[in-house]
């Protein structure tokens, strides 16, 4: 018997500058205590900086394939059998694996103390766009626990 309610998608929502609704789940995630406008400042700032130093046409070009680098396709999620708790490996649902990848991005952003945030946010952007950071590198590490769990594959329901 399921223990949560079913989810419901929502209405997908666009931002006011680029019409994009990656950028306004970027917004969303990267909000705090409410803060809209100022997280909208930010991110357009950091898209500013990121795309002055590169050649891409299109601004959203590389936030969209820093999300896609960043984005993990394997998990482990803890299963209980028989008294013992296995790390087991499953695939990750596309919402729920672009959700990590911009938390992790903002996450790592966030954690770099001393710099204002939207550098922070475009060096991490520019990076996962790169393949490179420490996105990428979580997920690299990921990926590596499900591998060395793919043992115990067989426990997935």
């Amino acid at each position: 018997m399921a223990r949560r309610k079913r989810v419901y998608k929502k209405i997908e929502q666009r931002d006011s500058r680029f019409d994009s609704a990656l950028v306004a789940k970027f917004i969303t995630r990267l909000m705090a205590s409410g803060k809209r406008s100022i997280a909208e400042r930010i991110l357009y700032a950091a898209i500013d900086k990121v795309n002055e130093k590169s050649e891409a046409v299109d601004p959203l070009e590389v936030i969209n394939r820093a999300v896609e680098n960043a984005k993990p396709r394997l998990e482990v999620k803890a299963r209980r059998v028989g008294g013992a708790t296995y790390q087991v490996p499953l695939e990750v649902a596309p919402d729920r694996s672009e959700s990590l990848a911009m938390r992790w991005i903002i996450n790592f952003a966030r954690s770099k103390k001393g710099t204002p945030m939207h550098q922070a946010l475009a060096n991490e952007i520019r990076d996962a766009a790169s393949n490179q950071g420490n996105a990428i590198r979580k997920r690299d590490d990921m990926h590596k626990t499900a591998q060395a769990n793919r043992a115990f594959a067989h426990f997935r329901w």
